[in-house]
C-alpha cells in the first residue's frame, strides 16, 4: 500500500478506535504492518548485467552461489549476475524499504514461472515467480519492475550479438579465400541483416511468449499482495550501438569495412567497443525497435485484459543518446554501455587490444567466448553509469500518473522522464 493510503487507512483506525475504545475491548496485539519492497524479474536489462559488483545468488538447492571461477559452466546460478549496481538499486523510490533483485542475465519468458534450471542453456535457478512468492511472505510488495523479450524461444540478445561481431572480426582478419584458418570451414563474413537477428514471424512468437509471463506476473501478485497495491513497470530496450559511427572509426589504413580484410580498422573498432560493420547498425536498431514494439504490445495486452492494474510502460530506447558505443571519438569512455570484451580462454584477463594478432590468435579469442560464455557475456551490456541512467528512468516511471512515458537523454546528458 502507498504511503498516501497507509495515512488515510491509520486516519480512519484512529477515529473508529477513539469512538468505541470505551465498549469494545481489544482483541489482542494489532499485526505489524510489513516493510514495502520493490522487486525487479526479467533479463539482464534488468538484473544488472554490465555493471559489476554481483551478489550471490540463491541456486536452485537453495544454496548461495558466490562467483566460480570463469571456468565454471556457464549454468551457474552466479551467472545471473544481479548487481548491486542494478538500476532497481539507483533509482529514487520514497516509501520502499527493500530491494529485491530476481531477474537473471539470459533470462526467458519461460523462467518467469518455470526453473530455469528445467531448460536447455538455462540457469540453476527456481522459477521467479516462486522467488517472488518468497519476497511476498515478509513484505507489501509496492513497485515491481519488468525487463521481458529479448531472449526467448526464437532468439536471445546474446546470440545476435554474438553473430554480428563474429562476423565482423572474421571479415576483418581473413580473406574470403582462407577458409582453412577455421577448422569448421567458412565464416559468414557478411554484415548482419534483418532477418539474421530476428524475423517479423519471429518477433510475434516472442511476443505471445512475454505476454502470456507477464500475465502470469500480474496473476500472482493479485494473490500474493494482501493489499493489492502495487505498480508493474515494464521496461524496453536501448542500443548500445548509435545509428551511425563516429567517423573517427569510419576508415583505418585507408580501408573501410566494404573491403576484403581490414585489420587495423578491426582493431580500432574492437578497441573503442563496437566490432562491427556499419552497415549491421541498421539491423541492430530494427531489432531494439522491434523489441520496443514487442514490449509496448505486451503492455496493451495486459492493460486491456487486467483493466484495474497499475501497468505502466517506461520506453528506455533514447536513454542512451550520444552516450552509445562509438557514437563519440572517445569510445569507450563514457560510454553508456560496456564494450565487446574477449579472454584468451578463461583467464580473467580481458583482451583489450587485437592489433598485431592473426587469424589463428583471433579464432583461439573467439572461441574462449563461445566454449565460455561467461568470458564475454557482459559484452554490449549497459555499464555502472548505464544502468544508473536506467535507475533514474525508473525514478520517473514510478512516480508518474501516465500509463507510459518515455526516458530520453539530451545532448547535455540530462534525462527527462515524460
Amino acid at each position: 500500500m502507498s504511503r498516501l493510503g497507509r495515512t488515510v487507512l491509520a486516519a480512519g483506525i484512529a477515529v473508529v478506535t477513539a469512538t468505541f475504545a470505551a465498549t469494545v475491548a481489544p482483541s489482542g496485539p494489532a499485526e505489524a504492518t510489513p516493510p514495502t519492497a520493490a522487486v525487479a524479474l526479467g533479463d539482464s536489462f534488468i538484473s544488472g548485467e554490465g555493471a559489476g559488483a554481483y551478489s550471490p545468488v540463491v541456486n536452485i538447492d537453495g544454496e548461495a552461489s558466490t562467483f566460480p571461477g570463469w571456468s565454471a559452466p556457464n549454468s551457474n546460478a552466479y551467472f545471473c549476475h544481479r548487481s548491486a549496481n542494478a538500476s532497481l538499486h539507483r533509482a529514487d523510490l520514497p516509501g520502499i524499504t527493500a530491494r529485491f533483485n530476481l531477474a537473471c542475465s539470459g533470462g526467458q519468458p519461460y523462467d518467469i514461472a518455470n526453473a530455469s534450471a528445467t531448460r536447455t542453456s538455462g540457469r540453476q535457478v527456481t522459477a521467479q515467480l516462486d522467488q517472488l512468492r518468497a519476497v511476498a511472505q515478509t513484505h507489501d510488495i509496492d513497485l515491481v519492475l519488468v525487463g521481458l523479450g529479448s531472449n526467448n524461444s526464437s532468439f536471445t540478445f546474446g546470440s545476435v550479438a554474438e553473430k554480428c561481431a563474429n562476423r565482423f572480426i572474421a571479415d576483418a582478419w581473413t580473406g574470403w579465400w582462407e577458409f582453412w584458418a577455421y577448422l569448421w570451414g567458412k565464416v559468414e563474413q557478411e554484415p548482419c541483416s534483418n532477418n539474421d537477428l530476428a524475423t517479423a514471424a519471429e518477433l510475434a512468437a516472442a511476443t505471445t511468449e512475454t505476454t502470456a509471463a507477464v500475465r502470469q506476473i500480474l496473476s500472482t501478485l493479485a494473490e500474493v499482495d494482501a493489499d493489492g497495491q502495487h505498480r508493474v513497470v515494464l521496461q524496453d530496450y536501448t542500443n548500445p550501438l548509435p545509428e551511425e559511427y563516429d567517423p573517427t572509426y569510419w576508415t583505418e589504413d585507408n580501408r573501410d569495412d566494404t573491403r576484403d580484410k581490414f585489420r587495423d580498422l578491426g582493431a580500432e573498432r574492437y578497441a573503442a567497443g563496437c566490432p562491427a560493420h556499419r552497415a549491421s547498425l541498421p539491423a541492430g536498431h530494427y531489432l531494439s525497435q522491434g523489441l520496443g514494439t514487442l514490449v509496448s504490445d505486451v503492455h496493451t495486452a495486459v492493460a486491456d485484459e487486467f483493466p484495474g492494474a497499475d501497468v505502466v510502460l517506461l520506453n528506455v530506447q533514447r536513454a542512451f543518446d550520444g552516450a552509445r558505443l562509438c557514437e563519440t571519438a572517445d569510445s569507450p569512455q563514457n560510454a553508456l554501455a560496456t564494450p565487446v570484451r574477449l579472454m584468451d580462454g578463461p583467464t580473467g584477463v580481458f583482451v583489450t587490444s587485437l592489433s598485431g594478432l592473426d587469424k589463428l590468435d583471433i579464432r583461439r579469442i573467439a572461441n574462449a567466448c563461445v566454449t565460455n560464455f561467461q568470458t564475454c557475456q557482459e559484452s554490449w551490456h549497459p555499464n555502472a553509469a548505464g544502468h544508473l541512467t536506467l535507475g533514474h528512468c525508473l525514478t520517473g516511471a514510478a512516480a508518474t500518473s501516465a500509463r507510459a512515458v518515455s526516458c530520453v537523454r539530451s545532448a547535455s546528458g540530462a534525462i527527462t522522464v515524460s
